[in-house]
């Protein structure tokens, strides 16, 4: 499975435009991904950015709630409404509603941070304070990933 990696850094110009970093943009041509769908992340002060597979596998989730439920509509809100549908241009740049763009207290430069399946766009002092928080309270806690359902020699 292709996955993001790495951080990187780039300009954001007046317009709100933002060039994907190279390293991504392949990673979403080799997914066959169409739109990249852009959401103000609920617990912190950056942009989520997810493949559009990705986010339609998160969206089905929805699909074992009640459909008139309350958590149903609130949930269904806060992942459609306040998201948006972005795909790099020809010279791999994405518009960023400015709604996002505050919300992730950007100004000038952009830091894309790699999550594995997804990447998240944060302002580059705040992507650095979040990398030392979670690395931190990784030690602190002793995480340790644990071996998935489909790990090698495991029987199917």
């Amino acid at each position: 499975m292709t996955q993001f990696y790495d951080t990187y850094t780039n300009r954001l110009d007046k317009k709100g435009r933002v060039s994907v970093p190279a390293p991504f943009r392949a990673a979403l041509e080799r997914m066959n991904a169409g739109d990249l769908i852009l959401s103000p992340n609920h617990k912190r002060a950056c942009i989520d950015a997810r493949p559009d597979i990705q986010f339609r596998q998160i969206a089905a989730s929805l699909d074992t709630l009640d459909v008139f439920s309350d958590d149903h509509d609130d949930l269904a809100t806060t992942l459609f409404a306040r998201s948006c549908s972005a795909m790099p241009d020809g010279e791999g740049r994405i518009m960023l509603p400015e709604r996002l763009i505050a919300h992730a207290a950007l100004s000038d430069l952009v830091a894309f941070v790699g999550l594995g399946a997804s990447f998240q766009l944060w302002h580059p002092d705040a992507a650095l304070a979040r990398a030392s928080e979670a690395t931190a309270r990784a030690l602190e806690r002793g995480l340790t990933v644990p071996r998935g359902r489909g790990a090698a020699g495991v029987a199917g």
